[in-house]
């Protein structure tokens, strides 16, 4: 899977150059929230904007990349830099006051001091409320970024301490003529007609991951449990690869499922509102139960699809 720079994520050109403009006036916020999912390039534009603080021939396009500040922080060497990441499933209170600790200490190189935090959703309350004072009373030369891909997920004070960074996520026609542009498409037989891959854009979370997903053998994997639930709902038993489905892929298998009862409502013709409002009704239970998936020990998989199956055929009076 190729690696992808700023450059080539055409989504992102305006709100970095936003933040360079401000950053060259003098009127930059300490705090910047960038509320944009990996899978759309959150870290890579999180980063970039920490290069272009950090940078001491700063250019209007960015960093310039020759300085002694870029050199070490493409190294991952500089001083004034501070990574944050989650230490296992949450940022914890240790990682943060630590940070806090290291942001009042003089620049080593006399310039910014800069802390990237990434998928800051992962704070835990304490951990939260220790960065509070610091987003407060930062201090001169200091800029923290914060990433998040479920801004949903951060605590009010949080998100009223930072200046959001502006950002229009592409739509599904701009990232299929961006897969397009780079090759990612999956190759398509004489006579074939390409069929459009961003169908489960919203399940995966993003461009960048659609793109991974297709490089590997997923998306082969996410196309092969529509097709089984299609034939399933018509049989009313489980088929193909949902009969042996695993506890691994079942959150995949119910997201395509998901997706399929959706697009069942908007493509039928036939059926009247309670048919529809009870469809979309169960659509909703099973995302609820994606999400509980992450909680649960153990789930029978298959039996639960099985389970989907006989409720969304007895919802349209299928014997």
């Amino acid at each position: 899977m190729q690696a992808f720079g700023l450059q080539q994520l055409p989504w992102l050109d305006a709100p970095f150059e936003r933040f360079v403009k401000e950053r060259s006036s003098g009127h930059s916020a300490h705090a910047q929230l960038v509320s944009i999912d990996q899978g759309l390039g959150g870290h890579i534009l999180a980063n970039e904007m920490a290069e272009a603080a950090m940078c001491t021939a700063l250019t209007p396009v960015g960093a310039c990349g020759h300085c002694k500040s870029c050199l070490l922080f493409k190294a991952g060497t500089h001083p004034d830099c501070h990574l944050i990441k989650a230490d296992g499933t949450q940022i914890k209170v240790d990682q943060i006051r630590d940070l806090c600790q290291k942001l009042t200490v003089t620049a080593q190189q006399g310039g910014q001091r800069v802390a990237i935090i990434l998928n800051c959703e992962q704070f835990n309350l304490a951990s939260a409320n220790a960065l509070l004072k610091t987003l407060e009373e930062p201090g001169n030369n200091i800029l923290i970024i914060l990433q998040t891909d479920v801004p949903s997920r951060l605590l009010a004070t949080i998100k009223s301490r930072c200046q959001q960074v502006a950002f229009h996520a592409p739509d599904r026609k701009q990232v299929y003529q961006w897969l397009q542009a780079n090759q990612l498409l999956p190759p398509v037989s004489a006579g074939e007609k390409p069929h459009d891959v961003t169908w489960c854009l919203s399940m995966i979370g993003g461009p960048l991951k659609l793109a991974e997903s297709l490089d590997s053998n997923h998306y082969q994997q996410l196309i092969q449990f529509r097709t089984d639930w299609a034939i399933s709902i018509k049989s009313g038993h489980l088929s193909g690869s949902l009969i042996k489905v695993s506890e691994h892929q079942i959150v995949d298998a119910l997201n395509v499922l998901y997706l399929y009862l959706r697009q069942y409502v908007l493509k039928s013709k036939e059926l009247d509102a309670l048919a529809v409002s009870n469809i979309i009704g169960l659509s909703s239970k099973v995302a609820q139960m994606c999400q509980r998936l992450a909680t649960m020990a153990s789930i029978n998989a298959p039996a639960l699809c099985q389970d989907y199956i006989l409720e969304f055929r007895q919802l349209i009076h299928l014997k």
